[in-house]
């Protein structure tokens, strides 16, 4: 009967030294070995036996980066794995491959790609702010990080630093951008879950306000006066005098492009992936908003935007282009903002002018229900609604020049 080994001690390991130039072995026991080399540097090895009987050996590493009780730790480990049926050098090199694939698929490169794969499905102001929302306030903190290891906390860290300086909407925003990311890493085999549905709760509520907006008629002439009289930037200017006409929400009208403007017909075509409800969008331009829209041309009618940055042709005008216009009219954002021409509309509209609510909703581009409850096509009531945009063009002139005009209703 063969002779056992001796486990080996933490003296002798210690204290092996190179032997006539050779290698050779030190055993402890249950194939494990210490291997010293002829210039001394220690390697600790297991030999094993494969299921089909060929012989095969691991390598746990080298001492004393690799203890005497690591190494034999290692080695429960294998033998585990052998009595599981499992080779544990095939083992070893599957986790070594999926730590690079983790390592290379990191957060951030995982977020480019998904940015890049569903690009179609934004508009390019949308693309523009996913982008820098992912570039200042995730990637700095998680982007590095394999998709793979994300957890709730990691996704929570970086979106409380945003909360933390009152971006709450962006911040929640931001946790479903992740989320959406994280998802794409699930479809494509990179990640396990989406680990932001375990955030329900965490972020504050945002209080949800009102845009400040101008709805009495004399408050409306002035405005309309201030706005006649503002001097800004050619693209500020055209974009601040078409605002009123047309009640878009700010990112629709900033992000015009001139493909979709038809001066024959004298219609704005918003395609619905620049628009909140995802569906297209026609508004009628009234002859004072063609004029804007002519004058302008000029300048930035062989550029895809109608009003491009200053910087470059390649982006549309920033979102503080108008609200900045009025704040130098000395319009507080607690008295008006680029939003607030919608509820100007939409309130004089119908208090003043007796439009149908209808009409106005529908070009304001709310959901609105025919009478058997289905949704209205993009143009429907075309005709009334271009005749109620040009009588709100003409009104608003009248405003302008001093007209007064009294309500329709009591």
């Amino acid at each position: 009967m063969p002779k056992l080994a001796k486990p080996l001690t933490d003296t002798q390991v210690r204290t092996a030294k190179p032997r006539d130039g050779k290698t050779y072995t030190l055993a402890d026991g249950g194939g494990m070995y210490l291997e010293v080399s002829a210039a001394g540097t220690k390697i600790w090895r297991m030999s094993y036996r494969q299921e089909n009987g060929k012989q095969n050996r691991l390598t746990f590493g080298s001492y004393p980066e690799i203890s005497l009780q690591e190494a034999r730790a290692k080695r429960a480990d294998a033998r585990k794995l052998l009595a599981d049926g499992i080779d544990p050098a095939k083992s070893k090199r599957e986790e070594k491959q999926a730590k690079a694939i983790a390592a290379a698929n990191t957060f951030e490169s995982v977020a480019r790609s998904w940015l890049e794969k569903t690009a179609a499905s934004r508009a390019t102001t949308t693309q523009e702010k996913v982008t820098n929302w992912l570039q200042k306030d995730v990637f700095p903190f998680i982007g590095n990080m394999p998709i793979s290891l994300i957890k709730p906390l990691d996704i929570l860290t970086a979106v409380q630093k945003m909360e933390a300086r009152g971006a709450i909407d962006s911040a929640h925003r931001v946790k479903q951008i992740c989320g959406q990311v994280l998802r794409y890493g699930v479809a494509v085999g990179l990640a396990e879950r989406d680990v932001t549905v375990d955030l329900k709760g965490a972020l504050s509520v945002a209080v949800k306000t009102n845009y400040a907006s101008i709805t009495e008629p004399k408050q409306v002439a002035e405005l309309m006066r201030a706005i006649h009289h503002y001097s800004g930037h050619a693209y500020a200017v055209a974009a601040l005098k078409l605002s009123p006409l047309v009640f878009v929400r700010p990112g629709e009208l900033r992000s015009a492009e001139w493909s979709e403007i038809d001066f024959e017909k004298a219609e704005w075509r918003i395609p619905g992936i620049k628009m909140k409800m995802g569906m297209d969008h026609v508004v009628p331009l009234s002859i004072q908003a063609l004029e804007i829209l002519k004058s302008v041309h000029p300048m930035s009618g062989h550029r895809k935007y109608v009003f491009p940055s200053i910087r470059t042709s390649e982006r549309c005008m920033s979102e503080n282009t108008i609200n900045a216009a009025l704040r130098s009219l000395g319009y507080t954002k607690e008295m008006m903002t680029a939003h607030g021409f919608r509820a100007m509309a939409r309130t004089i509209m119908d208090e003043v002018l007796g439009e149908r609510v209808d009409f106005i909703e529908h070009q304001l581009a709310h959901a609105v229900k025919d009478p058997n409850g289905r949704a209205y096509n993009r143009t429907a009531h075309l005709p009334a609604r271009r005749e109620m945009m040009q009588r709100w063009a003409d009104y608003l002139d009248k405003l302008r020049e001093g007209a007064t005009i009294l309500p329709l209703r009591a």
